[in-house]
């Protein structure tokens, strides 16, 4: 079956960049296991050709042309919702699929949710296998360490604030954006889309609409 190709960039008649992205499904259901590829490059001037004949085996391949820092990402937006139990979803590099580890553990683990494995090509790591899952929980093991030393600096830091009567108190929790998670969903809007306009994790907007649903 030949590649089907979704493109997400495009420019105006004054040269300037932006996305535009449909919402249907691209991905061929006649099957029952797809094979998913996605492929990102940081500018229009670069091109995916390295990466689309890597992933030349995938019956979906969806491009992005956004940059890494980006939160913005429709076409990995469209996967994540577009994907089934069974699928498998490939890419290159992992720097290509997330913005940092913990953008992976967020994608890895609304993946693993849906029964969708994944598979890091450079990396050797495949979440089908036993070996893969263990590499990704590594993954993951390390970045729960980062995290703990992170508010353990936190807490020091705002200890330090409180002392010198700097200290403002905390941001809003994603449990508080709540209200407006459940208002996007009525809406009918895509767990990620939710969790873009809401400004958090798809793994966080899941958590809040189990939480509703009790």
């Amino acid at each position: 079956m030949p590649n089907q190709l979704v493109q997400s960039s495009s420019e105006n008649d004054k040269g300037a960049y932006f996305v535009s992205v449909t919402r249907a499904c691209p991905i061929d259901r006649e099957e029952t296991m797809a094979l998913v590829g996605y492929a990102r490059v940081s500018t229009v001037g670069q091109s995916l050709d390295t990466q689309l004949q890597a992933l030349a085996e995938c019956s979906k391949i969806f491009q992005e042309k956004v940059s890494g820092a980006s939160d913005d990402r429709p076409q990995l937006a469209l996967l994540l919702d577009c994907v089934n139990e069974g699928d498998v979803v490939m890419v290159t590099k992992l720097d290509r699929l997330a913005r940092n580890t913990r953008h992976l553990l967020e994608i890895s683990e609304s993946l693993q949710q849906r029964q969708v494995a994944l598979r890091i090509l450079n990396l050797g790591i495949d979440t089908s296998t036993p070996t893969g899952k263990l590499m990704l929980t590594m993954i993951g093991a390390i970045a729960t360490f980062e995290r703990e030393l992170m508010l353990e600096r936190q807490a020091e830091g705002i200890e330090l604030a409180k002392r010198r009567g700097a200290y403002k108190g905390r941001k809003p929790t994603a449990m508080a954006k709540g209200r407006e998670v459940q208002a996007l969903a009525k809406r009918g809007l895509p767990r990620a889309e939710i969790a873009r306009q809401a400004g958090i994790s798809i793994s966080s907007v899941q958590r809040i609409l189990r939480a509703t649903e009790k």
